[in-house]
Order: structure tokens, then C-alpha cells, then sequence
């Protein structure tokens, strides 16, 4: 995993941008600040969509498999969209990417709000394929951040992750409940057009450094200045050590992350919840996130190295699937929330930390988007991979599967770390 060489992260430290080529410190402060509370924002938003989708879906006569199939399709619409949308960031800036992502959104909430028949809920889906507020606000943290502090703060949007998860979460129940499903999708509208406004007010144009370049550079650059350019997209994966940090990102996070998406399936059947406690599992989750990233990733990035943080959260992992397969009942589950989720916190934020040292400024955008590709293959394939082994072998199958996996990556990376401090020795 340390395979770049330092001549990629000293050019990617050398090209930390700042907004019109010359900000001080406060101004990036700020400008990540209000990046910050958008990304709580949009998270805040969608889980509260979370609290509408369902409960109009089994309206409209949706039983499990067709609701699976819905899921499906979010799913592939935006494993297609992410990389481009990155792209997009990339070329166009980061005040277009977060406009689009924000106006996507807002469509997003108003088709679901006159979504009265399955065709347009199936419809109300597309706009996903632009809806990715996360992606980009980890590019312009990217961008606006020290390679050695990046990690922590990054991790600050997993903070925001738990804030929106637990504030959307509790206001969808309440609007759902006192208002309707229509009343509350239309809500999402106009806090998603709030959002917009933050965007067009506070953020800037570009967050990245303008290189001044020959008539050469531009010409080639013209060729190259296509969102839809694979070429340049798939480029990035011959950066020293981004394919291999990719892979071990997809195997080692498939496994945990069948979990998330089995995870409703598994409280209705296996734990018995009502949707009120399901709904304090859910707020537990968000609190352990938030302390988690808030208040313990960001101490451990500054004092340890990012491959041994890395072997750690493979480790606890491992050891959270082993609990999860011999659980009986929802209180030993809540006994593997907090490991669970310092392992999934841990690995997200060190392996996307690590991809965009490895590859220059002008990149971040793209290599966020597939990063964010990521979760959307695990919703891709992940429904029917989990349903397999749920049905097949119970749920004991999908823990064991998570601890095989992880135990045989952090084998893998731990000798070639024992064998790479051995050539050093040398």
C-alpha cells in the first residue's frame, strides 16, 4: 500500500490549491467549514428520503423483491454516474459540481413527491446519477488540505455523516408521520435548494491551483477536457500504488458492506424490531459514528502511519464478522457497533486518503468518484450476494464470509509490510 513514491505525494503536497490561486489559511478554513455543513445537509436530506421511499413503496404495492430492485437501480445509475461526475468536478470546478449535485437533489424530492404509480418511483431514481454532494466535498477538503492532515479531515465528514444521519432520520419519522409522505419529500426539496444557495454563496469557482500552461498543454488539453473520457478516468489507476489500494478497498470492504445492506432485512427477521426501535439502533449507530470520526481518527492519523492504521482497521473487522456470525440477539449486536464502526470509519478515510496522495491535485475530483463507484458496486451487488447467503446458510454465513476475507487481506498486507521494512533494513 506505501508504494508510491514520495516524489507523487511531494508533487500532490506542492499542488494543494487554494481558491483563486491565493488564499490565506482562515479563508480555506472557512470555505471547508461550509463544505462541512452542506455535506451534514445532504446527509440530513437523504436520510430523511430514507423515512418516505418504503413506506410509499409498499403503498404502491411494492413487496421486497421489487423494493430490492429499486435499490438495484441506484445502484448502477450512479457506479455509472460517480466517476464522471468526479470528472466533472475535475474540469468544471468545484462550485458547478456541488450546484449540480445540489440540483440534482432537489429534482430528486420533487419527482418523489408527485411519484403516485411504481413506473415514478422507479423514475424519481435518475437523478442519483448526479447526486453526489459527498464525492465532492472530499475533493475540495482534498484539495484545500496539508497530504498530513488530510486524513483528519476527512474524517470530519464522517462527522457530518453521523450529524445528518441522526437529525434525518428523526425529522423524516416526525414529518412522515404528522404530515405525510408528500408533505415530507417536498421538505427535502426546499432544504436541498438551501443547500444550492450555500453553494452558489460561499463556495468558490475552483479549489484547485491554475498551473499556467503552454499552447501545447492546452491543445492537448482540449482532447483530454471530456467528462465521458475513460481514458482519463481509467488513467489514474496507473499511478504507483492507486490499483493496488483500489483493490484491497473493494475486497476487504465488499464483505462488511453486505452486512449494511442486509442490515434492514436482518432487523425485521432475525432481531424482531419495530420501526421505533429500529429507529434508536439507527440514532445509536450515528452517535458512535460521530465520536468515532470526531473524536478518534483524527488522534490516531497524527500519531500513526496510514498503512498501520490501515492493518488495524482490516484486523478489527475481521474480529467484527467473527462476533457477528455467533450473535444471538440485538444486544450482542450492539456490543459489535462500536468496533464495527471504528473499522469502517477507519478504512474509508485511510484507503480514500491514501488514493488522492497518490495522484495530482487536478485529480482528487475524479479519483473521489470512484472511490464513491465503490459503494455504488456494493449496492449494485450487493443485495443479491447477501440474500444468497442469508437465505442459504443464515446470517451467521455473512460474518464468517467478512472474517475469512479480511483475515486473508491483512495477511497479504501485513507480509509485504514485514518484507518491504526488511528491504529498507537492507
Amino acid at each position: 500500500m506505501s508504494g508510491r513514491g514520495e516524489t507523487t505525494e511531494g508533487t500532490s503536497r506542492a499542488s494543494v490549491s487554494s481558491p483563486a490561486n491565493a488564499t490565506d489559511q482562515p479563508k480555506k478554513m472557512k470555505i471547508i467549514n461550509i463544505v462541512y455543513l452542506i455535506a451534514a445537509l445532504d446527509i440530513t436530506w437523504m436520510f430523511l428520503q430514507f423515512s418516505v421511499t418504503p413506506y410509499l413503496a409498499k403503498k404502491l404495492g411494492f413487496d421486497t423483491l421489487w423494493f430490492g430492485y429499486l435499490q438495484t437501480t441506484v445502484g448502477v445509475i450512479q457506479l455509472i454516474g460517480g466517476p464522471m461526475f468526479g470528472r466533472f468536478g475535475d474540469i468544471f470546478g468545484a462550485r458547478a459540481a456541488l450546484s449540480l449535485a445540489c440540483s440534482a437533489t432537489v429534482v430528486f424530492f420533487l419527482l418523489l413527491a408527485i411519484a403516485e404509480n411504481p413506473a415514478m418511483l422507479f423514475i424519481h431514481k435518475l437523478p442519483t446519477v448526479f447526486m453526489h454532494v459527498l464525492p465532492a466535498s472530499q475533493m475540495v477538503v482534498a484539495d484545500l488540505t496539508e497530504p498530513d492532515k488530510r486524513a483528519d479531515a476527512l474524517s470530519k465528514l464522517g462527522l457530518c455523516f453521523g450529524v445528518g444521519m441522526i437529525v434525518g432520520s428523526t425529522l423524516g419519522g416526525h414529518l412522515n408521520t404528522q404530515y405525510g409522505e408528500r408533505f415530507t419529500a417536498c421538505f427535502g426539496a426546499v432544504g436541498s435548494a438551501f443547500s444550492l444557495l450555500l453553494v452558489l454563496k460561499f463556495i468558490p469557482k475552483t479549489t484547485k491551483s491554475q498551473a499556467p500552461k503552454t499552447n501545447t498543454d492546452t491543445a492537448g488539453d482540449n482532447q483530454s477536457k471530456s467528462v465521458f473520457n475513460l481514458r482519463e478516468i481509467t488513467r489514474l489507476m496507473k499511478f504507483p500504488g492507486v490499483t493496488r489500494t483500489f483493490i484491497v478497498k473493494i475486497v476487504a470492504g465488499f464483505p462488511s458492506g453486505i452486512f449494511q445492506v442486509m442490515f434492514s432485512i436482518i432487523a425485521l427477521e432475525f432481531f424482531k424490531l419495530e420501526p421505533q426501535e429500529n429507529g434508536y439502533l439507527l440514532a445509536y449507530f450515528g452517535i458512535a459514528s460521530m465520536v468515532i470520526q470526531g473524536g478518534v481518527i483524527g488522534r490516531m492519523t497524527a500519531r500513526y502511519s496510514e498503512n498501520s492504521l490501515l492493518l488495524l482497521s482490516i484486523a478489527v473487522s475481521s474480529l467484527v464478522g467473527l462476533a457477528q456470525a455467533y450473535m444471538q440477539n440485538v444486544f450482542q449486536f450492539c456490543l459489535t457497533v462500536v468496533p464495527m464502526m471504528f473499522s469502517l470509519s477507519m478504512f474509508g478515510v485511510i484507503t480514500d486518503s491514501m488514493l488522492t496522495k497518490s495522484v495530482p491535485s487536478s485529480d482528487t475530483g475524479t479519483m473521489m468518484g470512484l472511490c464513491a463507484s465503490v459503494q455504488s458496486l456494493l449496492r449494485t451487488f450487493g443485495p443479491t450476494a447477501g440474500g444468497f447467503l442469508y437465505v442459504n446458510y443464515g446470517i451467521s454465513s455473512i460474518g464468517l464470509t467478512q472474517f475469512v476475507v479480511n483475515i486473508g487481506v491483512f495477511v497479504h498486507l501485513l507480509q509485504r509490510h514485514l518484507r518491504r521494512t526488511d528491504e529498507h533494513k537492507e
